[in-house]
């Protein structure tokens, strides 16, 4: 059995030897974590930890993910903490880590990379069994996915994360990869900017197919659907309201975003 794993910052972690305390500064690892049977060693989460209830509201909070409070995450004496590239800020890890913190850095790129997250949190924290289970639901879950994509033709796609300004994604990122199994491509934007400010106007979406609003960062809902209807009729066909933590949230929750994305391109 392997004895060390390695995190998304090149990190070497080793087999806990008795029970953790788990702090967790990123929602779809917080519900991984529980998917993992890990729930009992969940010590501390964000505001934005939500799933899975009822259970998450029994751990206590000790800010969001970009700042937390730091005398709260010490009350808590936890061992360990997960944080997240894009999610977390640099300095709020390292100050964690002064704290005698051990950190687990995660960086999913593309959707297969959650198969290295549940090896990586299933090792460490001794829970390979629950990892497998897992692994072979995802498995299962993309594979019927790309079985029925396999038969829709490709569609270009505006994902839309932010509004004032109005913000998208670029083809490097989580979501693009996710969208990508369901043969939505994503356009680029930007070769700089992985989250590039766009201008919403007929140019950009007569080149796409789909225009997607996100539930998250920003909460669309179908009065930006229809105020976008108005102002571009020619494009109104096009929008679609999609659950954000579907496409974009990582670990176990990946699994049912797969079997979402599979009915909702059915619609």
């Amino acid at each position: 059995m392997v004895d060390s794993y390695v995190d998304d910052a090149g990190q070497v972690h080793g087999r806990v030897k008795s029970l953790p305390r788990i702090l967790s500064l990123v929602p779809s690892l917080t519900e991984l974590l529980f998917a993992l049977g890990l729930g009992k060693q969940v010590v501390g989460r964000t505001h934005y930890c939500v799933h899975p209830v009822p259970a998450i509201t029994k751990i206590p909070c000790v800010g969001g993910t970009k700042k937390i409070n730091f005398r709260k995450a010490a009350d808590l004496n936890p061992t360990h903490a997960l944080v997240n590239i894009d999610e977390t800020p640099k300095s709020l890890a390292d100050n964690l880590s002064n704290m005698g913190i051990e950190i687990i850095v995660t960086h999913p790129l593309i959707i297969k990379d959650n198969l290295k997250l549940f090896k990586l949190l299933g090792g460490i924290f001794r829970s390979t069994d629950k990892a497998e289970e897992l692994t072979i639901a995802f498995d299962q879950a993309l594979r019927e996915l790309l079985n029925r994509s396999n038969k829709w033709l490709p569609k270009k796609t505006l994902y839309l994360i932010w509004e004032k300004p109005w913000m998208t994604i670029s083809p490097d990122t989580y979501i693009a990869d996710v969208l990508k199994q369901a043969n939505w491509i994503t356009n680029t934007y930007s070769s700089v900017d992985r989250y590039p400010k766009i201008n919403l106007n007929d140019h950009i979406l007569r080149a796409v197919d789909l225009v997607f609003f996100s539930s998250e960062p920003y909460p669309f809902n179908e009065k930006h659907l229809r105020k976008f209807q108005q102002n571009f009729p020619e494009h109104a066909e096009k929008a679609k309201l999609i659950d954000a933590e579907m496409g974009s949230w990582y670990g176990s929750r990946s699994i049912i975003g797969l079997h979402y994305l599979a009915d909702f391109a059915d619609l």
